[in-house]
């Protein structure tokens, strides 16, 4: 008989999977009971009046509750797998109360598995366990298996599943000895020898919620943890941190202190504890105080957590899997769904995890890597590179960038064997021909582009050129040329752009040339026929007339009156001021268009830039401005390196 409710019972649900028993009341309450001891468990009241209707689902932890004024969905339980692996990759799991176990190692080496993807292990039956599993883990020789649910615990060994001692407790932790302690409240704490006889009583002086084990026995409040020494419960270190979960390394000195938002590295001065203890000095409710040391902390929650060296790998809120060494964080994967860690196979170099369904997974992390890295965060550069030939190429790459994240470009630029990535040290550290000989290789325009932009801030002229050659970069090729007073490279690149349809730049390489003619016909074949006349206009009026005929044709296909509107200088020269002195002086200045001085002399004449053709011929002087104009606007061959400013001096 289950007696509690205070009136009618209006619904009952045996949940398909977990081992509970539902029942909702008029009373206003919903209360869960132990479907085998019958004991009830937790009782739910939301306030919403009588409840009529319960819910649930086979293969999920939800249940629905039907009130007068509204319904309810709640999760019960967690959706962490019960489980535990031991160093050989034997896993021993719950489902329910059935034990089942798998082993890693049957997968043959011949059968190929990625990162990520589920093995295919082979389940076997192990037995049943009296009570319902809440948490399971090995022993640290893999011995022993405790089971720890419904407040007992239940140790079985671990290949026959057979029962050695059992008892009372809310949680059950191991010492690296084989040593165990129970918590049977949280004011009383068992400890027990490895033989399974209680060795002590320890009673806190502060409510212990949580117990973890590992190097030393650690009880926690909602607050702070204190940490003991197994051997005789003396208080080592109060730490003032809400704590999680506790991690502890197998070399017994270095541990992980997962809080709500981040999670510590700490450091056990073992030393400097056993020192302490052994001088005979009290030890206050403080602790020792030197006895840890804060080496990193990350702004991380983490899920689950385990140690593999110095290094510590963990899950995250976000499902990434995660490691740190010396307190830089590296992104192993980013897991598709929650997953658990389970251990790590250092034989196979590969990180097991575990979903909700119970399928594994295996990722790859070389232990020659975290090596490397904890011996780089070390200062330890010689012995680092001794290890650096046993990590395969294929990661050579995530060590360049660990080695960049220290600010070690050279040597990342060493290891590195991605092109793209050395291309990009190489241009960090402005090794330009280790840049140029990659760019060579991989004929990437835009490598050449900013190899060619660096290049030119570093003066090296040459081979900008050469690289924006490649990279087709036209504008910056004519500003090359045109800072050189390359004539010759000027002329190149002007038919280079007229190919590749680049007409401003081939426009100004012509211009600069003083190849006026050849501008109009430009300006022409591009359909900028308007920019034409206007062009011969102002420097070549001997082409007005045939450029206007050009312009009336193309206008007359849109508009014939507009057409007929344009004046042609042949027809009406009255129109045009000065009309025969612009020819005349066309004729004079047109041998003269194709010199170059040398650019040595330009600031001598740049002050005469503002005089134009036509009143220089008024004033009789216009041989003298020509040739001092045309030393402004003009180029010699590049082999002498001069430069020009271009005929850029009208006629009136």
């Amino acid at each position: 008989t289950l007696e509690g409710h205070t009136h009618n019972v209006s619904a009952v649900c045996f949940h398909p999977e977990l081992p509970i028993i539902i029942t909702g009341s008029e009373d206003g309450t919903v209360r869960i009971w132990h479907a085998t001891t019958y004991r009830l468990e937790n009782t739910l009241n939301y306030s919403l009046e009588r409840v009529w209707a319960l819910g649930s689902m086979k293969g999920s932890r939800r249940i629905v509750i039907g009130y007068d004024e509204g319904t309810i969905m709640v999760k019960i339980g967690r959706e962490v797998p019960v489980s535990s692996m031991d160093d050989s990759g034997k896993i021993i799991w719950a489902k329910h109360n059935e034990i089942q176990t798998v082993n890693i190692k049957s997968v043959g080496t011949n059968i190929e598995v990625t990162d990520g993807e589920r093995l295919p292990l082979t389940v076997k039956e192990l037995g049943t366990c009296d009570l319902y599993p809440q948490s399971l883990k090995h022993n640290p020789n893999g011995r022993f298996v405790v089971v720890c649910g419904d407040g007992e615990y239940i140790i079985y060994t671990a290949l026959a599943w057979r029962n050695r001692s059992f008892g009372s407790a809310l949680e059950f932790i191991w010492s690296p000895d084989g040593e165990y302690a129970v918590r049977e409240s949280t004011s009383k704490i068992k400890i027990f020898s490895k033989n399974f006889q209680e060795n002590r009583i320890v009673r806190p002086t502060f409510s212990a919620e949580h117990i973890f084990g590992g190097t030393l026995l650690a009880m926690c409040s909602s607050d702070f943890i204190c940490f003991y020494d197994w051997a005789e419960c003396r208080m080592i270190r109060r730490i003032d941190v809400t704590v999680k979960n506790l991690y502890w390394a197998d070399s017994a000195d270095m541990v992980a202190i997962a809080g709500d938002t981040s999670f510590y590295i700490l450091k056990y001065n073992r030393d400097v504890v056993q020192s302490y203890l052994n001088s005979g000095r009290q030890v206050d409710e403080q602790g020792v105080e030197d006895a840890f040391e804060l080496l990193h902390e990350t702004n991380e929650r983490v899920r689950t957590g385990i140690w593999v060296g110095d290094c510590f790998i963990y899950s995250n809120t976000s499902w990434r899997l995660n490691y740190c060494v010396g307190g830089e964080v590296t992104t192993m994967f980013h897991l598709d769904r929650p997953m658990y860690l389970l251990g790590y196979l250092a034989s196979q170099s590969r990180v097991y995890l575990i979903d909700k369904e119970f399928n594994v997974m295996g990722y790859t992390l070389l232990l020659s890597l975290i090596e490397y890295k904890t011996l780089v965060m070390q200062g330890d550069l010689e012995r680092a590179n001794e290890i650096l030939p046993s990590i395969p190429k294929e990661h050579h790459n995530s060590v360049a960038q660990f080695l960049e994240s220290r600010g070690m470009i050279e040597d990342a630029l060493e290891v590195t064997t991605d092109p793209d990535y050395r291309f990009d040290l190489a241009m960090q550290l402005g090794k330009l021909e280790i840049a140029k000989e990659i760019a060579t290789e991989a004929q990437s325009e835009s490598k050449w582009k900013q190899l060619g932009e660096l290049a030119m801030s570093t003066g090296k002229l040459a081979m900008a050129e050469e690289c924006m050659k490649h990279a087709v970069d036209l504008s910056v090729l004519l500003l090359i040329y045109s800072s050189l007073g390359d004539a010759e490279g000027i002329s190149r690149l002007a038919s280079l752009s007229k190919e590749q349809g680049k007409n401003n730049v081939a426009f100004l390489c012509l211009f600069m040339l003083g190849k006026l003619e050849d501008c109009l016909q430009l300006l022409v074949e591009s359909n900028r026929i308007p920019e034409a006349a206007l062009m011969a206009r102002s420097y070549l009026p001997s082409k007005v007339s045939e450029i206007v005929t050009i312009w009336r044709k193309d206008l007359n296909r849109v508009n014939p009156r507009a057409a007929e509107s344009l004046a042609n200088p042949q027809e009406n020269p009255g129109m045009f001021e000065n009309w025969k002195v612009a020819l005349d002086v066309e004729t004079r200045v047109r041998e003269k268009r194709g010199v170059y001085p040398p650019a040595a002399v330009y600031l001598k004449h740049a002050d005469r830039s503002w005089l134009t053709l036509v009143e220089a011929h008024e004033n009789g002087d216009l041989n003298h401005v020509v040739y001092n104009l045309y030393y402004l606007f003009s180029l010699k061959p590049a082999a002498q390196k001069n430069i020009g400013t271009g005929c850029r001096t009208k006629w009136r």
